[in-house]
C-alpha cells in the first residue's frame, strides 16, 4: 500500500499539533472569503489571541449518491511558514483504520491517516511535498476515498480547477 507519508516523523506530528489550531476552518469557516480561484476559495480570519491573520484555502464537497458524506478539503500554511499542509475532515463514522484514499485523474496516489476525531469529525492530514503539491496543481480531478467497511469505499469528487493559482494565492 502506498502512503502519501512515506514514514511518520516527529516532524509530521509537530507540525500536526501547530496545525491543529486551524481545525475549526476545516467545518465552518467563521472568516471573510478574500477570494476564489475555481473550485477553491481563500478565507481569512484572525482567531482569538492571534496576532495575526490566518489564511486557508478549502473546499467543501459532498458525494454524489450520499448527501450525508461530505468532506471539507483545507490548504494551511504552518504558523512558522515552513510549510503547507493539506487537511480532510471527514464525518464521524468513517473506519479509521483504512485511512483516506486519494486519486488523482484516475491514478491511486495512496492513503492519509485519520490523526485525530472530534465532534465535528476525523481529520487526515500530509504535509504537502512538492510531488504531491504538483500532482494536485496540475491534476483535473481528484476523488477522496473514504471508508464505512474494510471493503466499501466511497469516492468523493474533489475538483481540481484553480487549485494551483489558489494555492499560489495563499498569503
Amino acid at each position: 500500500m502506498n502512503s502519501w507519508v512515506s514514514k511518520i516523523s516527529a516532524k509530521v506530528v509537530l507540525l500536526a499539533a501547530l496545525s491543529m489550531c486551524a481545525s475549526a476552518y476545516a467545518a465552518q469557516p467563521s472568516g471573510t472569503v478574500k477570494s476564489t480561484h475555481g473550485a477553491w476559495s481563500i478565507i481569512c480570519d484572525t482567531p482569538a489571541g492571534a496576532t495575526s491573520e490566518q489564511c486557508v484555502m478549502m473546499q467543501n464537497v459532498v458525494a454524489e449518491d450520499r448527501p450525508e458524506m461530505g468532506l471539507s478539503v483545507v490548504v494551511l500554511r504552518t504558523a512558522d511558514n515552513k510549510a503547507e499542509i493539506l487537511r480532510v475532515l471527514a464525518p464521524l463514522g468513517v473506519l479509521l483504520p483504512n485511512g483516506l484514499g486519494l486519486n488523482v485523474d484516475g491514478k491511486d496516489i495512496g492513503r492519509a491517516y485519520f490523526v485525530r476525531c472530534f465532534q465535528d469529525g476525523c481529520y487526515a492530514e500530509v504535509i504537502l511535498e512538492k510531488p504531491l503539491l504538483d500532482t494536485l496543481k496540475t491534476g483535473k480531478a481528484a476523488t477522496f476515498i473514504v471508508f464505512q467497511t474494510p471493503e466499501e469505499g466511497i469516492g468523493i469528487p474533489v475538483d481540481l480547477k484553480g487549485f494551483g493559482e489558489g494555492f499560489a494565492a495563499l498569503p
